[in-house]
């Protein structure tokens, strides 16, 4: 595991990499001076607290935002010297809460994942049929593909979303919050595609809250809190009692989750067996 804010670490040329990195939105700095290696083929999960800097660290990775100090490094390059289509046809984000445009089929959405490929003299190609077929077909979704994106469940129309970035044909995935409004088995569906297309040689940055969730899935773990990474490494390592206790506030034991033997995080009851929260707060409850 390591601990800090300025890690002295070579670039993985192959990689993603921030380098005292500081990202604002106009005020105080919601990122101060990270820095960070994104392992080449692995399953990164970044939690913390809201407010973080999370889902802020991922947008600058995908050049939605640009850092008011530092570097972010692609395959050694800096990252804002890619033009749009050239860093999109190695970085493809799926976004919170992304919308679909009124009307749209899962076949014409995934589509969309094709434009970074093209360009005045490459227009549409076999190429293009065959990485929409296999991203249908890899996340389930042939027999919908002709659906209106509207009319999906939420697990679908997320799957579709994963469609389209399947489609774009990138080495590297950032997804943010990407079991967020899914319900629970849903949550893991797309959870499992990720560990699948991370076993299959993509390099794959999520952003989760659920701790379990991150650290059964994740090979990498990187943690953040007030704008800084404060732990990084293997989920064996990195998610400790004491950790979740000083990151997010929360008393608790970690034990071995009983498939898989990831850690799993079991809070502490805030009131031993036989006693009552006090009255006031009962009364609250009962009247929420």
């Amino acid at each position: 595991m390591e601990k800090g804010t300025a890690l002295t670490i070579q670039a993985d040329e192959r990689g993603l990499s921030a380098r005292e990195v500081t990202i604002s939105y106009g005020g105080d700095p919601i990122v101060r001076e990270l820095s960070i290696d994104i392992p080449h083929g692995g399953l990164t999960m970044i939690i913390g607290p809201n407010g973080c800097g999370k889902s802020t660290l991922v947008k600058a990775f995908a050049r939605v935002l640009k850092p008011v100090g530092g570097r972010i490094l692609l395959h050694g390059r800096d990252l804002g010297g890619y033009r749009a289509k050239e860093a999109a046809r190695q970085v493809a984000l799926l976004p919170q809460s992304p919308v679909a445009p009124d009307g749209i089929t899962v076949r014409g959405l995934v589509r969309r994942g094709r434009y970074p490929h093209h360009t005045l003299l490459r227009q549409w190609s076999p190429a293009d049929d065959a990485a929409i077929a296999f991203a249908l077909e890899r996340t389930g979704l042939v027999e919908l593909a002709d659906a209106q994106a509207s009319e999906l469940s939420g697990g679908q129309r997320q799957r579709a979303w994963i469609a389209m970035v399947l489609a774009q044909e990138t080495e590297l995935l950032l997804l943010d919050e990407p079991t967020t409004f899914l319900d629970i088995a849903h949550q893991y569906e797309l959870l499992e595609l990720c560990g699948e297309l991370h076993r299959e040689g993509r390099t794959i940055v999520a952003v989760l809250h659920d701790l379990n969730q991150a650290a059964r899935f994740a090979s990498h773990l990187v943690v953040m809190n007030e704008g800084r990474v404060v732990a990084q490494g293997p989920p064996d390592e990195v998610l400790t009692a004491e950790l979740v206790a000083e990151v997010f506030g929360l008393p608790c034991d970690i034990v071995p989750d009983p498939r898989t033997g990831t850690p799993m995080v079991v809070p502490h009851a805030r009131h031993p067996a036989g006693e009552h929260a006090p009255a006031g707060r009962a009364q609250v409850a009962d009247r929420a």
